[in-house]
This record gives C-alpha cells, structure tokens and sequence, in this order.
C-alpha cells in the first residue's frame, strides 16, 4: 500500500475515533446524567442501563454484533473494517468515560431544572461525534448503518434516515422515561441531525451561480480573472424574445459571493441571476477525493 494511502487511512482511523470520544463523552456527561434518551441501538442500550443497570458500553457492542454482518454486505470488506472500528471504539470510549466518572475524574452535568440546556449540549456534542464519524467512512452500528446505506445508494441525508429512526425508538421509551424527558430527547436528536448534516455536507457547501446576461464572455473573463474561478458558458434561447445566448454557471465559495454579485453588477446591472445551494462540490479549488 503506498505511503500516502496509509496515511489517510490512519488519519480516517484518527477522525473516527476522535468522533467516538466525543459522542461517548456527550452521552454520560449530558444524556445519562440526566435519564435522557438517544435513538437506535443506543437507545436500546441506554433503557437497559437506567432499567437493568447495565453498562451501555457492553450492550452497544454485544446488539451490535447482527447488525456487523449487514455491514459487511453493504459497504464490504474495507467498509466493514471502519465500521467494526467505529463501533469497538465507541464501547471503549464509553468504557474510559465511565471510568473516570467513577473515579470521580470526570463530574457529570446533572441538572433538576435546567434540561433544556442539558439538551442542546447533548444534541451538539452528539452531532459532533457522530458528525466527524460519518465524514470519515465510519459508523458506530445500529441506525448509523441504514443511514450510511441510504446515503449511499438512495442519496438520502443521514441525519434525516437518523432522525426518523430515532423517533421510533425513543417513542418506545415512554413505557419508562417520562414524557418530558422524551420530548426533551427529541429536541437533542433534531440537533444531532442538523450537525451531522452540517459536518458531512456544510462544511463542503458552495453557492452556484447561474446568470442570464447579454455579456456572457466578458462576464466570463471577469469571473475568472478576478476571482480565479472556473465558469461554464451554457447555450441557451429566449422563449419569448427567440434570442440565442449563453448562461454563465460558476460555482462560488460562501466567501465569494458578495464579490460576485458585485462583479455581475458592475458588468450587466439587469442580469438576471439565479444563486442555488450546493451540497459538496468536488474538483479543482474544492474538495479533491
């Protein structure tokens, strides 16, 4: 395996693991302190905990176990070793935490009134974790998988297949949980999804510009002169006017759209511009693969 290779796989490996401490870190300091819920295999090993007293850090990897063979269907022999990583990981870290809670290392945030504060840090540190372990190939079992295949091969967005599995298991929870403690849960869980959102796709986003210009080649050359960024002249006919033209299409960073608005502007003052949200971007001046 080349040297750069190795490389990213231990930095991924790095990533993932630092995400794990950080969702194991949020869950006891935020969410078992306070009888809160999470969703998936989690959740699950969470009522057994505040019901049976067993530690989350054996039940996360012990339901886990089934879900590894699904794994390994679907992402095969190298995703499934990020995903085996990824849940052992969390269950140490789960462990470590709640070690050094024991040892008095580590004092939870326990609170009798003040839960909505308790929530939203839970929901942040979560999303987080969970976060920069989706972004780096990993999951930490359970709903993490489905969501992982259904972004995938579905495209749908991982934390939204995450919050919809998650209601579903945290509804179950009000056979033990009271009911404001649940509603509680599934305000930290919208934010955990939100976050996740963010960490995989936000964090890559770009703004797309597309211009309807009688100026198209001059606009072109001033895009790509001032701000260095590649633009595409796409052929185009007025419905109405039956006039041939061409739309500029660049694709910007957040940064750079003020200084584009203002570079259309100052060129054709009645362009007509369209500004869409782009997810990830991959390529030249973006992110590289």
């Amino acid at each position: 395996m080349p040297f750069t290779s190795r490389l990213g796989e231990a930095r991924n490996l790095l990533m993932i693991a630092l995400g794990t401490a950080i969702y194991a870190f949020g869950l006891h300091y935020f969410v078992i302190s306070n009888e809160l819920m999470e969703g998936g295999i989690t959740g699950i090993a969470l009522l057994l905990n505040y019901a049976l007293g067993i530690s989350p850090s054996v039940t996360t990897l012990v339901l886990n176990v089934p879900l590894f063979i699904i794994g390994w269907r679907a992402f095969g022999g190298r995703g499934m070793a990020y995903t085996i990583f990824g849940t052992v990981s969390l269950s140490f870290f789960l462990w470590v935490v709640e070690a050094l809670i024991r040892l008095g290392w580590i004092v939870p945030f326990r609170t009798t009134h003040d839960f909505i504060l308790a929530t939203l840090y839970a929901g942040v540190t979560s999303g987080a974790g969970l976060g920069l372990v989706f972004r780096f190939g990993g999951t930490t079992g359970g709903s993490d998988i489905v969501a992982r295949i259904g972004y995938k091969h579905r495209g749908w967005r991982m934390g939204q297949v995450i919050l919809f599995i998650d209601v579903a298991v945290i509804g179950t929870s009000l056979l033990y949980i009271p009911k404001e403690k649940v509603l509680y849960t599934l305000v930290a869980v919208y934010i955990t999804s939100r976050i996740v959102d963010y960490i995989i796709e936000g964090a890559q986003s770009a703004i797309a510009f597309q211009v309807m210009t009688d100026y198209a080649e001059p606009m072109a050359d001033a895009i790509t002169h001032e701000l260095d960024r590649g633009v595409t002249l796409v052929p185009a006919r007025g419905a109405y006017s039956k006039q041939a033209k061409n739309i500029v299409y660049c694709v910007v960073s957040r940064s750079e759209v003020r200084r584009l608005k203002q570079l259309i502007r100052s060129i054709d003052p009645r362009a007509f511009i369209i500004i869409s949200d782009v997810h990830d971007v991959l390529g030249e001046g973006f992110r590289e693969e």
